[in-house]
């Protein structure tokens, strides 16, 4: 990749700093693809067997998700922190936060009236 040549290498705590962010994403996002593998394979009991394979899949696709946004948050800072530039601002944040309440009151709604 180019733009990993270009600009000034920056400050190496500012290189970790960005990277361990990437890494609690990545973290994270695996978090949420084993919620998914475990609602499937190991809570028959939890709801019929569509709904819980919609639950798997949409925890899945969000872990996939969350994998990209981190790569691609992850190489933008590093762009802008390599031309001086200020860093982003994303709003992927508040994106993720809807998925994740509206996927949790599916969940509620699910163990509570099925």
């Amino acid at each position: 990749m180019a733009w990993k040549k270009l600009g000034k290498s920056p400050d190496y705590r500012f290189t970790l700093a960005n990277e361990r962010t990437f890494l609690a994403w990545i973290r994270t996002s695996l978090a949420f693809l084993a919620a998914a593998i475990g609602i499937d394979q190991l809570a028959p009991n939890l709801a019929p067997e569509m709904y819980r394979e919609v639950i798997a899949l949409l925890l899945s696709l969000f872990s996939a998700s969350l994998a990209y946004f981190a790569y691609r948050r992850w190489s933008k800072n590093e762009q802008a922190m390599r031309g001086d530039a200020e860093l982003s601002y994303t709003r992927i944040l508040g994106v993720i936060s809807l998925i994740m309440i509206t996927i949790s009151f599916l969940i509620i709604y699910l163990l509570l009236f099925l």
